[in-house]
């Protein structure tokens, strides 16, 4: 550990106990490019930014570990001189992006059935958590948690828990090789296709229907990646199945890192007073009836989301949650449109969810023992 950062926790510390003192939250930020991402809150930012750097790689045993304000991008390029990757494909929306943002935020990418989510790959994690307490949790191997895997609630807690300060994630080798087909389908068949190859021997790695969420056929693509003779296998049997195509790999390059980063027509095409939503649903869940959307249909099956544009009032949120709650999902105002008022609640409760219920007693301890006066307690996330 360099002067430099031991330097940049002591500041950290100091922070957190002013704020502590002064019962004024902080509002934690590293690249800002998710700042948008959750309940809006005005509170003095905690910039991580300065606590950067790869502090260890191991590619023989598949693991780094770096600070929390080190870019994304800066860890992707040291993955890819060793034919590695972030399997987890966590999105970046923006150059700025920073490896602690990418893990509080824990979205993750296109293929989350196939890897596994953000929260999987997280082995070990550095904290200070809202006493200043440097604590440090799991470790840079997997299985080695004995109790609680503290580690593993951070992903997708939003800065509400602790500050980030370094975490270890598994990587995995770059795919060997990677086809993308297409073709056009009826959602209906596209969901039964797809839940049926995931019980067979095939590298389906992720997979994309876009259209119409009132019928007909859309656009379904299905990206296979492996063993190359496994991917050369597959080609003609799922090709002849739904008299798919091949994509140029530049084109399923461009097509995926889009769906990635929403930069796809139907994300990018929000109007003023309309909002983005993000339906969390199982694998299983066949079609939903869905009323009066702005824009084409998402339905991301390896990532077990699906995306839509509709109306920002309090009613349209309420019969979208209850729809997803029925179908054992949740659902969020994922982004707003320019007009929407961005105080507007942004999550599906626990309280609201019949299968989760219980867990918010258990989130209510971890905060008050993680942080007991309230010092990461911007509402971010409820």
């Amino acid at each position: 550990m360099s002067k430099s950062n031991n330097l940049h926790i002591d500041l950290f510390r100091e922070q957190i106990l002013a704020a502590a003192k002064n019962k004024t939250p902080l509002s934690i930020e590293g690249g800002g490019t998710k700042s948008w991402y959750g309940n809006v809150n005005s509170y003095t930012k905690l910039d991580t930014r300065p606590y950067s750097g790869i502090l260890e790689y191991q590619p023989e045993e598949l693991v780094i570990t770096a600070c929390a304000g080190t870019p994304l991008k800066e860890i992707e390029a040291a993955l890819a001189e060793k034919n590695q990757v972030l399997a987890f494909e966590p999105p970046h929306f923006g150059d700025s992006a920073t490896f602690g943002g990418a893990i509080a935020a824990g979205l993750a990418g296109p293929g989350r059935i196939s890897v596994g989510n953000l929260r999987d790959f997280v082995l070990g994690a550095r904290i200070l958590d809202g006493k200043g307490q440097d604590l440090s949790f799991g470790g840079k191997v997997m299985k080695n948690v004995a109790g609680y895997d503290v580690s593993r609630l951070l992903p997708g807690s939003m800065g509400t828990l602790s500050l980030l300060l370094e975490a270890s994630v598994k990587v995995l080798p770059r795919p060997a090789a990677t086809t993308t087909l297409r073709c056009n389908i009826s959602q209906a068949r596209a969901l039964q296709l797809l839940n049926q190859w995931a019980g067979q021997p095939l590298p389906l790695s992720a997979s994309c229907w876009i259209g119409s969420s009132t019928g007909g056929d859309g656009e379904l693509t299905i990206r296979l990646a492996g063993a190359a003779a496994a991917v050369k296998a597959a080609i003609p049997f799922m090709g002849a199945a739904v008299n798919a195509t091949e994509l140029d790999p530049n084109a399923a390059q461009t097509f995926w890192h889009q769906l990635r980063e929403q930069q796809l027509p139907a994300f990018t095409n929000l109007k003023d007073d309309d909002t983005l939503y993000r339906l969390a649903l199982p694998a299983a869940c066949g079609p939903l009836t869905l009323k009066n959307i702005g824009s084409d249909l998402v339905l991301e099956w390896h990532g077990q989301q699906r995306w839509f544009a509709a109306s920002s009032d309090d009613a349209t949120f309420a019969s979208i949650k209850a729809l997803a709650n029925a179908n054992g999902g949740h659902a969020t105002r994922f982004k707003q449109g320019s007009n929407v008022d961005p105080s507007k609640p942004r999550f599906t409760l626990l309280s609201e969810q019949a299968h989760s219920t219980a867990l918010e007693a258990v989130q209510a301890r971890l905060r008050a023992a993680f942080d007991p006066a309230g010092v990461f307690a911007t509402s971010r996330l409820p």
